[in-house]
């Protein structure tokens, strides 16, 4: 159910509201708009369908959530969402943001020379993961708490918030010590016990899809997150595995128009994991921005035929910079701004 006040209720008015809610059992959510305040309420319909709400002071009317996905949806709240992620960055905004950086960290000297490279060439957010989930048990698996030092010491001496993956439940507080944004993999999207946790942090998440979960089932692990208290959510389209062989995976753009009409959390796209093949990433990148991309995920490396992994899709440093600027004039042609 949602719950639509007036204009002009005041706080008294939402405080009483809110015990009635609490009183029934319920758990409410609140969503503060320029105009409106909406009640998502949380729990069986049956307590609240008994009670009659509209005769509340305060309260305009209420409504049926239809969706399955209650706090994911612009139905909870028509206007988009704004995630601030440190230093300055928000996504979502007019302002296209920018992740980049290595698929893993390997060591802090490479780590460096990326982070001031993607810096140099426009990069807003540092991306590199310290624990990796690999297919193999014999690939390399990251350097762990050793890496996250790496990410926090160079992201604060390049000025950008970090990004990373966490895989275990365990390791929340580990990751939420180094991290501005806690990244949850394509292979976690349905671990529903990591996404509760994540979602009693108040850090930002980016939620990658899983690689082979619908655009409904995407958004309902979002809700999980929501549903726990965190509304930092961003989504990651990074492709589905579809019959193609030619590509690392089939990126679904047509997944992000899609996901901005039924939500109203940002959307950023990540071209590198879902091609496989670097010289795809800059054609996907501009369509990305074309299709209403929020932002981009990138893999960027100063040495790629050396890279402990994803060395195929990473990006040279030069290569970044040449698409910063073309991804400016597309930007421009879509009314956002890099």
């Amino acid at each position: 159910m949602i719950i639509v006040l007036k204009p002009d209720a005041t706080k008294k008015q939402l405080d009483h509201l809110l015990e009635r809610i609490k009183a029934l059992g319920l758990k409410p959510m609140i969503s503060k708009g320029t105009e409106r305040t909406i009640i998502g309420v949380i729990g069986p319909e049956d307590a609240l369908r008994a009670q009659p709400l509209e005769v509340i002071p305060g309260v305009e009317k209420v409504m049926p959530v239809l969706k399955p996905y209650k706090l994911v949806s612009r139905e909870f709240k028509p206007e988009s969402s704004i995630i601030h992620v440190g230093g300055g960055v928000k996504v979502g905004g007019k302002a296209l943001v920018i992740m980049a950086g290595p698929c893993s960290v390997e060591n802090r000297d490479m780590l460096r020379e990326t982070a001031k490279a993607v810096k140099h060439g426009g990069a807003h957010v540092l991306r590199g993961g310290a624990f990796k989930p690999r297919t193999s048990p014999y690939s390399f698996q990251g350097l762990g708490e050793e890496g996250l030092k790496y990410l926090r010491e160079v992201g604060k001496e390049t000025g950008m918030p970090v990004v990373t993956e966490l895989l275990d439940a365990r390791d929340m507080h580990l990751v939420e010590q180094y991290a501005d944004i806690i990244q949850i993999g394509a292979r976690s999207m349905q671990n529903f016990e990591l996404l509760k946790e994540v979602g009693q942090s108040r850090k930002p998440v980016l939620l990658k899809r899983g690689l082979s979960a619908t655009i409904t089932e995407f958004l309902l692990a979002a809700e999980h997150i929501l549903n726990q208290g965190n509304f930092n959510v961003i989504f990651c389209e990074r492709g589905i595995r579809t019959f193609e062989t030619l590509t690392r995976f089939t990126l679904d753009l047509a997944a992000v128009p899609v996901i901005k009409k039924l939500s109203h959390l940002p959307v950023v796209v990540d071209p590198s994991h879902s091609t496989g093949e670097w010289e795809y990433v800059a054609p996907m990148a501009k369509a990305a921005v074309a299709a209403g991309a929020d932002g981009l995920l990138i893999e960027v490396h100063p040495n790629p035929e050396v890279a402990l992994s994803d060395g195929p899709q990473s990006l040279l440093p030069k290569k970044f910079a040449a698409l910063m600027k073309d991804l400016k004039r597309v930007a421009q042609a879509v009314d956002r701004s890099l």
